[in-house]
């Protein structure tokens, strides 16, 4: 039940332009911290090949770089988020911000590939207190169903729109300074993000002071750590490989041994309340399918961009910006307008079923395709659909939650994109590579047959991510109830001026 500002014994008049302006300030913040999170898994992508040449190490070490984040970043997302609503949400918000800036430092200064490795191993691990923390100060800061309508419009779109950003800034910063600077540039990021973080961000006492349930972080990060590395495994090695599929099973099994604990413990890691819900549950479920959907964007029409268009880094970058608009316009009008008002019911299906569309026109790219007429229209469409699905379900992923939980149920929002980004790149690149295989079969092995079969797993790779997309939009009818979402149960406290 809100709260009044008069029954708290605050003031009513007077403040609440300063309220309001600093509750503003406050996602202004958060979506910096945000974005720095988001573009770090593309940003530095970009710059592999040139670090690679530098430092001159392997690549099965340039695999690592990319693995080391990912593990750590995943891994422990549930653990950062319940810290959060330990020790304070604030706290831990700026605690990820300088950590993770330290760790880029260190990255960029790296004299070999085990540095390297050591610094993105640590982004990760701030990285995973530092997402949680940023999306729960939200979804306390904005409680008024309008307001938060507009503000998660605001932080979906940075969500689904960072790693075009990441791909543009990263092909900037390595063709034009270095690929050191990809990292270094953590630092502006982080420096914004701590000052505003101090002057703007309110939190309430940390009122939560259960114990840590150590069963369950166990439990959470082993088998979260045995997922991840087994789908990153195959997509470098295949599905065939026992380092893939038994880190896969040992990974379900350990995750089935941490959903027993926390049926049965007193203060569990992740209140089952928290995933059972149906609006949240559904909002989880969509982020993740959404994911490997995704992937299938950013990862294979880079590849085309660059591969076959003869695109610079700089200019696959600038091609993705279409999409990053596409996302902005549907996730900050449609998305914030109509979340409060219908709820994410008919958006997120319907949203997912344009970036359905916008995969299934780029299964007519071919070699003699153009960017204007064979990949514009497709990007433009699938960023409106994005824009859709991420505004409306970080929404629903955190609404009627209580604020001793919220935390946590903002981690496992960024749990399920990363598990779904893991998800799709194995997916799909196995996918890819069956298609090269299976098109080759029987034909003359020349270069005109390799670019075919390229086109062709390219072709293949949309067509699944489509799928997953029509997946997401009949998982997100099926579970989101009809309606407004559930109001704030707390009324949040958190004032930022």
């Amino acid at each position: 039940m809100t709260i009044s500002a008069r029954a708290q014994g605050r003031p009513v008049a007077g403040h609440a332009s300063e309220r309001h302006s600093g509750r503003w300030w406050a996602l202004v913040v958060l979506a910096i911290a945000q974005l720095m999170v988001v573009l770090d898994a593309t940003v530095v992508n970009i710059a592999l090949p040139t670090a690679q040449h530098d430092l001159g190490f392997s690549d099965s070490g340039r695999q690592w770089v990319v693995t080391g984040y990912s593990l750590a970043f995943g891994s422990l997302l549930l653990l950062g988020g319940r810290l959060s609503d330990l020790i304070g949400r604030k706290r831990m918000f700026l605690i990820g911000l300088v950590g993770f800036a330290l760790a880029s430092a260190l990255g960029g200064a790296a004299n070999g590939i085990e540095m390297l490795i050591v610094a993105r191993v640590l982004q990760g691990v701030f990285g995973a207190a530092l997402a949680p923390a940023a999306l729960s100060l939200l979804s306390v800061t904005f409680t008024d169903p309008a307001e938060r309508g507009k503000a998660f419009g605001i932080f979906g779109a940075i969500s689904g729109a960072g790693g075009a950003v990441g791909l543009l800034l990263g092909g900037v910063l390595t063709e034009y300074a270095s690929w050191r600077w990809c990292l270094y540039v953590n630092l502006v990021f982080a420096v914004v993000g701590v000052v505003g973080g101090l002057l703007k961000l309110r939190d309430e006492p940390a009122g939560n002071r259960d114990p840590l349930d150590w069963p369950g972080v166990v439990t959470a990060v082993g088998g979260l750590v045995a997922l991840v590395y087994g789908l990153g495994n195959a997509a470098s090695d295949g599905w065939s490989d026992p380092m893939t599929y038994g880190f896969i099973a040992a990974g379900a099994v350990i995750l089935a041994v941490f959903v027993a604990i926390e049926r049965r413990a007193a203060h569990p890691l992740l209140p089952l309340r928290v995933v059972t819900d149906r609006n949240r549950g559904g909002a989880y479920a969509a982020v993740g399918i959404a994911g490997i959907g995704m992937f299938g964007v950013f990862l294979f029409l880079t590849y085309y961009l660059t591969g076959v268009l003869g695109f610079s880094p700089i200019q696959s970058g600038l091609a993705f910006l279409p999409m990053l608009a596409g996302v902005m316009i549907t996730a900050t009008t449609i998305g914030s307008i109509l979340t409060p008002r219908i709820g994410p019911r008919p958006l997120v299906p319907l949203g997912a079923l344009v970036a359905a569309a916008g995969m299934l026109y780029l299964t007519r790219i071919g070699l003699g395709s153009d960017y204007l007429t064979g990949v514009l229209p497709g990007l433009v469409v699938t960023g409106l659909g994005m824009g859709l699905i991420f505004a409306p379900t970080q929404n629903a992923a955190t609404s009627g939650v209580q604020h001793h939980d919220a935390g946590v149920a903002s981690a496992m929002v960024n749990t399920m994109q990363q598990i779904g980004g893991s998800i799709g790149t194995a997916l799909l690149s196995s996918f890819a590579a069956s298609a090269i295989t299976g098109y080759l079969a029987g034909k003359v092995p020349n270069a005109q047959n390799a670019a075919l079969a390229q086109i062709h797993s390219y072709h293949t790779v949309f067509w699944w991510s489509a799928g997953f997309f029509v997946l997401c939009a009949v998982i997100a009818a099926v579970t989101f109830r009809s309606g407004p979402l559930e109001a704030d149960p707390d009324a949040a406290p958190v004032i930022a001026h």
